[in-house]
């Protein structure tokens, strides 16, 4: 939910305060000043208690009996909202508006107020299920909440068919209201095709597509932001309009929230909370959030609170919907892809994110990820407060990474923290397979500490492990123009089924990519290069993946989050390296044939590495290594192992040809450097003796041979470098590769490689006697 724990004014916000066991509202005006700070300087975290092992969770007595209170039904008891007569009404001075540093003097003194000895005191002994002491006591208290949402709404299409084909009125209802808009938008098209204005308007029909969505309501917003990951579905520039969407929609009442924390948590709300804030602090298409202090801990936490009758709405919609992909599926010929599979794959995530336990587990798993880095803070959740409509995670004091001179007051830069995202990103994509698929400001935010906080878990996804191996070689291939790679990669990404013909998709890449990678990849714009396959998709028989779409949307956002600060800062760049780096070291055996692939061929590797004369291309190799060095998990041990792991292997004999080939060129490109740095450290009078002033020796080379050799050892010495200047380089890393060379593979490969030598250098002399001969057989 975008701004859910962002600074926020207090200006107009009242607070509430505990007095007794009822709650109070304190109106007052604070202009300037942010709760965030009141809940870091005199609201100080517990701290947590080290974790037990999981296992002890099996021995555990049973929780208290008030940990299992029956969940009272919506009429169980009255919401417990503080009646008019407990509002305090206090006169706001001048000085209570902007005191230290536009901090309210009586916000300060409230929390003071709170965190007294006495009122601590006071407070009784926090039960066991209100605040775990280890992992054990928190997946019990995950339990009950998972219990509290057992009967949480999940999609089901025939139920929702069932139950609205038993509502005509209803539902005849909402599809004029729904096909009035889009009626209103489609004529309009269907207007501008006839008059030849298809193209020219096509900028101005997205954005009225974007406020008829706005004005359609929630479910609309959710499929608008949708589309605007769909490359294969919406051309360029409805794809840019479209992700201007603003999850955002009025606050419903204050008193409809507070009921339904009473009947998701069963209890009271002065019984949980000792303050909680009057008003929400934010509000989106799906809930709004509160920010509060837990009573027995004094936590300061966020409370996110569903919208009443957002189910309904949402259900009835996707209803309507479903009929009308069906409609579209059988009538549209230019929309490719399956409409109701996609409406469907986008109703069951809607409506995951529906349910906040759910939402909280993923909160769990994401942070688990993350435990052992500084540079990340991800919310722990409060079970104990949640439900499936009611969510209670720590509050963070944080700043939206789209408000750049905040962050920069307070002496952080803006794209050390986006560089995070970006990093952090790539790992969730690549390495864990789990990712936060919304990062748009509202969802990130800095801290003061300079650590990159994610918010709002709610839309999450997954990516199947075959494709992240997919999607790194598909980078390095397009870096390296390599389209006919290119071009199979979208059979493992799945963007094609394995009976389509991906020679006419390659020229399309080649025109695209050949002008937008003149560049370096330093200077590439990553939005250039989602539009340029945008539009190859648009074109083309492509069924995207949802994970695929929302990897770009979250790059894209990282990126335009960047460009505040530095117009020229560039995602693909920033992200290269780790590319690099997983190319290199990852032994997985997509990636390693698909460097192998990289550095040896042109795409018939597999088919006829015996019948062509290969050579390594060291300059690509240098790149990598060049790149992958600026990761800061680069090891040469890491970049090494997999290689020879591989090429002493069973699995091993193709690239043994290979490496036998190089390694006779790299020697004789060596000995030729040597003797030529010999020939040139000689004095000038000898130079004339060895040779006949011919460097290159017995070799006998042409310039342009010389040349080439002389380049390949310059290569291969820079290669060694980088790997020996490695910031992690230590020698006796090497011990373990050492070893491997000592097997019998290894010494029959080094046996192969002398064979090699003594045969070229043998062909070498038998040219060069054969020269020798044919000019004495010439007559003078």
């Amino acid at each position: 939910m975008g701004g859910t724990n962002a600074s926020f004014p207090l200006a107009t916000r009242p607070v509430c305060g505990v007095s007794g066991q009822a709650l109070h509202f304190f109106p007052h005006k604070t202009r300037g000043y942010t709760v965030e700070h009141v809940s870091d300087q005199f609201l100080p975290r517990p701290p947590r208690p080290s974790p037990t092992p999981m296992a002890v969770a099996l021995s555990l007595p049973s929780p208290p009996a008030s940990a299992h209170r029956r969940r009272p039904s919506p009429g169980h008891h009255p919401p417990r909202f503080p009646r008019a007569a407990l509002i305090e009404a206090r006169p706001v001075s001048a000085s209570d508006t902007d005191v230290g540093g536009g901090r309210g003097q009586y916000a300060i003194q409230l929390a003071a107020e709170m965190q007294t000895p006495a009122a601590i005191s006071s407070r009784p002994p926090a039960p066991l299920s209100v605040i775990p002491k280890d992992r054990a006591e928190d997946m019990q208290a995950e339990a009950r909440a998972m219990a509290r949402a057992a009967n949480a709404t999940v999609y089901d299409p025939q139920l929702l068919a069932a139950k609205y084909a038993a509502q005509p009125l209803k539902a005849l209802s909402r599809t004029l209201e729904i096909f009035t808009a889009l009626g209103t938008f489609a004529l309009k098209l269907v207007a501008d095709q006839r008059r030849g204005q298809l193209d020219q308007r096509k900028r101005q029909r997205a954005a009225e597509l974007t406020k008829t969505f706005t004005r359609l309501g929630p479910t609309f917003v959710k499929i608008g932001q949708g589309l605007s990951t769909r490359p294969d579905i919406c051309p360029p520039e409805y794809l840019e309009e479209l992700s201007e969407l603003q999850d955002a929609l009025p606050t419903f009442p204050n008193e409809e929230a507070f009921a339904c924390i009473e009947r998701e948590l069963g209890t009271p709300l002065e019984s949980i909370y000792s303050v909680i804030s009057a008003d929400p602090i934010a509000a989106a298409s799906l809930g709004q959030v509160y920010k509060a202090q837990l009573k027995y801990s004094g936590q300061v936490v966020a409370v996110k609170v569903q919208r009443p009758g957002i189910e309904e709405a949402i259900g009835l919609d996707f209803y309507l919907l479903r009929g009308l992909g069906f409609l579209i599926n059988k009538y549209v010929d230019i929309i490719t892809s399956d409409v109701v599979a996609l409406i469907d794959e986008f109703a069951k995530r809607v409506y995951q994110e529906l349910n906040y336990v759910q939402e909280g587990q993923n909160a769990r798993r994401f942070k688990k990820f993350y435990a052992d880095k500084e540079y990340v803070f991800v919310p722990d959740i409060y079970w104990d407060y949640t439900g499936a409509k009611v969510l209670t995670m720590d509050w963070v004091n944080g700043v939206k990474l789209s408000e750049q001179e905040t962050i920069e007051k307070q002496g952080l830069k803006l794209l050390d923290l986006v560089n995070i995202g970006v990093q952090c990103s790539l790992r969730q994509l690549l390495e864990y397979g789990f990712f936060h698929a919304d990062p748009h400001p509202g969802n990130l935010l800095a801290t003061p500490e300079g650590k990159l906080a994610f918010i709002d878990f709610g839309m999450m996804s997954e990516t199947p492990e075959d494709a992240r191996s997919a999607i790194i070689g598909h980078v390095v291939h397009m870096v390296n123009r390599d389209y006919d790679a290119m071009a199979r990669d979208y059979y493992a990404l799945d963007f094609l089924t394995p009976d389509v013909d991906v020679s006419p998709i390659v020229p399309a890449l080649r025109n695209f990519f050949d002008d937008a990678l003149n560049s370096t990849v330093s200077e590439l714009n990553f939005k250039t290069i989602v539009d340029g396959l945008g539009n190859v998709l648009y074109q083309y028989p492509f069924n995207v993946p949802a994970y695929y779409a929302l990897i770009l949307r979250s790059l894209t956002v990282l990126e335009g989050l960047a460009l505040y600060a530095d117009p020229n800062f560039k995602v693909l760049a920033a992200s290269y390296p780790y590319f690099a780096k997983r190319l290199l070291t990852d032994p997985n055996p997509y990636l390693r044939d698909a460097l192998i692939e990289l550095l040896f061929k042109d795409g018939r590797f597999r088919q006829a590495f015996l019948l062509v004369q290969f050579v390594c291309r060291w300059n690509r190799l240098e790149n990598l290594l060049v790149q992958g060095r600026k990761d800061s998990e680069f090891t040469t041990k890491d970049a090494l192992q997999p290689v020879l792991k591989l090429l002493l292997g069973p699995d091993g004999e193709e690239l043994r040809v290979l490496v036998v080939k190089e390694a006779v060129r790299v020697t004789e490109a060596i000995a030729l450097g040597t003797m030529i740095d010999a020939y040139d450290s000689m004095p000038e009078f000898m130079k004339g003796l060895v040779s006949n002033g011919n460097a290159s020796g017995p070799f006998k080379l042409n310039d342009g041979e010389q040349t080439q050799m002389l380049d390949l050892r310059d290569t291969v010495f820079r290669i060694w470098g980088l790997l020996r200047s490695s910031d992690n380089f230590d020698p006796s890393l090497l011990q373990p590769i050492l070893q491997v060379l000592e097997e019998p593979t290894a010494r029959n490969l080094g046996g192969r490689v002398f064979g090699g030598i003594t045969q070229r250098l043998a062909a070498r002399l038998l040219q060069q006697v054969l020269r020798s001969a044919s000019t004495a057989a010439v007559p003078p």
